[in-house]
Order: C-alpha cells, then sequence, then structure tokens
C-alpha cells in the first residue's frame, strides 16, 4: 500500500502512549505523555477522560503524524480496562472515569445484583461471577449513588470505546471490552442481555458491537484538527490493552499462555479448553464463538512504582540491580501483593498487603526483591487455578513494560517452573492496536504475527525446592491473615486511606 503506516494510541494507567508503526510491525516513531490515578475516596480509582485520555491522546498524535498524515493508513486504539464513563448525548464525560478492578466502590451493587440476577446465571450467560472488575455494578451504583449525574447520561464508554467516539463520532463497543460489561453481555450469543441491562442501567441505549479488527468509523474533520491525522482515515474499533497484547504477542491458540506485566499482571489462554469457573474470567475472542481463559493478579507494577516512590524516586535498573542482589528468598522476606485487594481466584477487594519476616539486616532490595517474588507466587496462585480448570498451558509469553527488565520474568519462570518467551519492547498494547488497524484495511489478517525482538528465560532447577517452599507459605500466609485485613480493609472505608489523590507512576507499564 503507499499509504502504509499505522497509529496506535494506548491508553495507559500511568500515561498515553503512541507509536507509529509500518507494515511489517516496524515502529517508526513513539510518544508518550505522563498522566496519574485519582484516589479521591478509599477504594476509589478514577482518570479524566477528556483531559487525560482525549488531550493527551490528541497531543501524542500531533507529535507523531508530523506532517505524514497521508501516510497512515488505519488508526488503531487500545487502553486500560474494562472503566466506565458516564456522558451525555453529545459524548461529553459528566465525571471522572471509574477505573477497572482497581476500583471497589460497587461491592454492595455486586452482592445485590448477584441475589437479584441469581450466582449461577450470571456466571452461565456472561461467562465470569460480578466482582469489582465487572462494569454492570458500577452502572448500578451510578444509578443509586449518583442519580443527578444518571439523569443526564445518555452514552457510556469504556477508554477505548471514548477515544473512538472522539475521533471518528460513532458510538460503539467491542466484543471483547463488552465481555467484561457483565451481567448486560451474553457471551453465548455475543449481544447485549436487554432485559438485565434495562435493569442495570435503566433509561440508556448501550453501544453498537464491533469486532477489534472492525473499521468502525473514520477521523471526524473535528478530531483531524485535534490530532494532525487526515479526515476520513479509518478507524478500528480497538480493545482493552490486555488484549490488544495477545494479538501482539501472536497467542491464537491454547497450550501457550501471555503474562502481561503492567501495573496490574493478566495471565490469558487463548481458545482454551477451560470449563467455566468462578474463581477465573472466560472471555469473548477475536470472533464470534471463539472464547479465553484469563486470570488477574491486582497489584505488580503498582508495588515497584509504591517502593521507588516511598524510597526516594531511584531509577528502576537501580532498583532492579538491589533485588538481583538480594537473591532468591529476599534474606528471608515474604510478601502479599495485595495493595489494592486481589482479582481471580480470590475475587476479594477486601485483601491487603504484607512484609513478614522484616528484621533490622533487610534494605531495599530485599523488600523490592520480596515484592516481585510475590506477584509470582499470585501468578503461580492463578496458573494452578487454571490448570485445575482445564486449561493446557505448557508454556509462558511475557510482555508489557514490566518485562523489559529480565529480573522479573526470570523470577516468574523460577517460581512457576514454565519458561517464558518474553516479547521485548514495552508498548506491546499499541502494536497489537496497530496490528488491528492493519487488519481493519486488509493489510494484515488475524494469523499475521508481526516479528518482534524476543528472549527466552528457562526457570533454574536449583531453586524449585526453595520456591516451591516459599510459595506453601504464601498460600498460608494469606489465609492466616485474612481476618486482619478484612478488618483494617473495613477501617480503612470508614476512615479513609493515607496519602494523596494521585497515585505513583509505574516505569513504562500500562
Amino acid at each position: 500500500m503507499a499509504q502504509d503506516l499505522f497509529l496506535a494510541i494506548d491508553v495507559g494507567s500511568s500515561r498515553i502512549k503512541g507509536v507509529l508503526v509500518g507494515a511489517a510491525g516496524r515502529p517508526v516513531a513513539d510518544a508518550e505523555l505522563p498522566h496519574g490515578i485519582s484516589r479521591p475516596r478509599s477504594g476509589w480509582a478514577e482518570q479524566d477522560a477528556e483531559r487525560d485520555w482525549w488531550a493527551a491522546a490528541a497531543a501524542v498524535c500531533r507529535r507523531l503524524v508530523d506532517g505524514r498524515a497521508t501516510q497512515v493508513a488505519a488508526v488503531g486504539v487500545t487502553g486500560l480496562g474494562p472503566c466506565l464513563v458516564p456522558a451525555d448525548a453529545d459524548g461529553r464525560p459528566l465525571r471522572p472515569a471509574i477505573l477497572y478492578g482497581i476500583d471497589t466502590r460497587a461491592t454492595g451493587q455486586i452482592e445485590r445484583l448477584t441475589a437479584e440476577l441469581g450466582a449461577d446465571e450470571i456466571l452461565a450467560r456472561c461467562g465470569a461471577r460480578l466482582t469489582s472488575q465487572s462494569v454492570g455494578p458500577k452502572l448500578r451504583w451510578l444509578v443509586e449513588e449518583e442519580p443527578h449525574v444518571w439523569a443526564a447520561t445518555r452514552r457510556v464508554f469504556g477508554a477505548t470505546s471514548y477515544l473512538v467516539s472522539r475521533l471518528t463520532g460513532e458510538y460503539v463497543l467491542d466484543h471483547h471490552s463488552a465481555g467484561h460489561w457483565a451481567p448486560l453481555y451474553d457471551q453465548t450469543t455475543n449481544s447485549w442481555v436487554g432485559e438485565w441491562a434495562e435493569r442495570v442501567a435503566p433509561g440508556v441505549a448501550l453501544p453498537g458491537l464491533v469486532w477489534p479488527q472492525e473499521t468502525c468509523g473514520r477521523v471526524s474533520r473535528e478530531a483531524a484538527a485535534a490530532t494532525g491525522l487526515a479526515a476520513g482515515t479509518p478507524v478500528a474499533g480497538g480493545t482493552i490493552d490486555s488484549w490488544a497484547e495477545v494479538a501482539a504477542a501472536g497467542l491464537r491458540g491454547p497450550g501457550e499462555g501471555l503474562l502481561v506485566y503492567g501495573t496490574s499482571m493478566f495471565l490469558t489462554e487463548v481458545g482454551s479448553p477451560a470449563r467455566i469457573d468462578a474463581r477465573l474470567w472466560r472471555t469473548v475472542g477475536f470472533a464470534p464463538g471463539s472464547h479465553n481463559v484469563a486470570a488477574g493478579v491486582g497489584s505488580s507494577g503498582a508495588l515497584t512504582a509504591w517502593l521507588r516512590e516511598l524510597t526516594g524516586s531511584p531509577p528502576y535498573d537501580q532498583l532492579f540491580e538491589e533485588a538481583e542482589r538480594a537473591g532468591p528468598g529476599a534474606g528471608g522476606l515474604l510478601a502479599l501483593p495485595y495493595f489494592a485487594g486481589e482479582r481471580t481466584p480470590w475475587f476479594d477487594p477486601d485483601l491487603r498487603g504484607a512484609l513478614v519476616g522484616l528484621t533490622a539486616a533487610h534494605g531495599r532490595g530485599h523488600v523490592f526483591r520480596a515484592l516481585l517474588e510475590a506477584t509470582a507466587f499470585a501468578v503461580r496462585h492463578n496458573l494452578e487455578t487454571m490448570h485445575e480448570a482445564g486449561a493446557t498451558i505448557a508454556s509462558l509469553r511475557g510482555s508489557g513494560g514490566g518485562a523489559t527488565q529480565l529480573l522479573w520474568p526470570q523470577i516468574v519462570a523460577d517460581v512457576t517452573g514454565l519458561v517464558q518467551d518474553v516479547r521485548r519492547g514495552s508498548d506491546r498494547a499499541g502494536i497489537g492496536a496497530a496490528l488491528f488497524a492493519a487488519i481493519a484495511v486488509g493489510a494484515a489478517t488475524l494469523e499475521t504475527e508481526w516479528r518482534t525482538p524476543r528472549t527466552p528465560v528457562v526457570p533454574s532447577a536449583s531453586l524449585r525446592s526453595l520456591y516451591d517452599d516459599l510459595y506453601g507459605q504464601f498460600r498460608e500466609l494469606t489465609l492466616a491473615t485474612l481476618p486482619q485485613a478484612h478488618a483494617l480493609a473495613a477501617w480503612q472505608r470508614d476512615h479513609g486511606e493515607p496519602g494523596a489523590a494521585a497515585s505513583p507512576t509505574p516505569p513504562d507499564q500500562a
């Protein structure tokens, strides 16, 4: 094609990233702008969709296009999710965006909707139980807790679909993202559940459904003026960042798992033979009838960012060097990574983090190492749960910003015993979104895997016994501290969590 460039925008937890790639998937240019997460109340996590997402995305586009607008064949969008943006009839946000599972405000709505609709019926139709990751309870929260906002709401968006709307004027949502809008989306029919939607989100028409790799609209004149893109440029439907990373990693069938190292972690097997399990997510794939099994660790890059900010913001390279010197087992220090509760397999927003075994001899490197190992233990717990449900994961592909530091994938390999093929580059989600854009205009197919640098990571057999023992202690410690974690979480809700409204910014992690 004469127009052989594809532009992708990735809305992350800590920044907006953009990448311009050639037809073979080779990055040509990239740009980014930072932002943070607002936490105005305990359990809340928000971002400003207009400022943090659209205005920043437009600025990043201008930097990338820079006179090359006619060379951009199509645009792809991806981003954090599932999120919720209530908007008026013109698509203007009415309040800050409510973020994905790290926002746990809708606990009461989860309980009431589960009782109202039936846990088994929800699981059968939606592929997952209602949790803080589900958008449906957050919609009900708006109806009940902010009726003035709901009265003005005419459209509801996620991060990706909001940017698609600003680029094209179209009101759509991709099927994969919609699958996280339980109990509104039926994964067996790939359609909205009309009767449940009216009970959960009364009076609001839900968006039209598209597949991530479909053309869903074209850049409007208004968006062209804001972004520097050419009016009429095709825009693909896009999807949540973790699923865009699946596309970029070339994961298309069972037997392999993708582990995304971001602010949180995402683990999936495409086309998995696993049965529906209440401890996991069943997600929609790239086409009608395709399903996958997925899991998520609530805090990973968020932990490294927390410790970095707490200790004077040293370079990440230095922190990882200190963690490597601390050695396996972190000098007898064991951490629980549940700083924002936990997703799978616990689905417990009231789990809390811990450091056990501290002595005056421990340094920053030991604590950092213990946090890395804690995320690896959580991954192993999820892998065991997935295998119990029938998954067949025998090896992993690693992706995401955290995987750029190979110590982290090495620790996960040592803890899980699985070989890991690490895809290098911090914006794999953006590459996946660019691939969707290429597919949308016929320059690629779902079978296309753009070749990227990769590094094999092999588990160390000599560490297996050590990590088996520590993993057992990790599981026991989680159970032993449950009562205290729940009591402290209740105290935090009553008294408010310490700290400022903005969260720390992780390195190249979305």
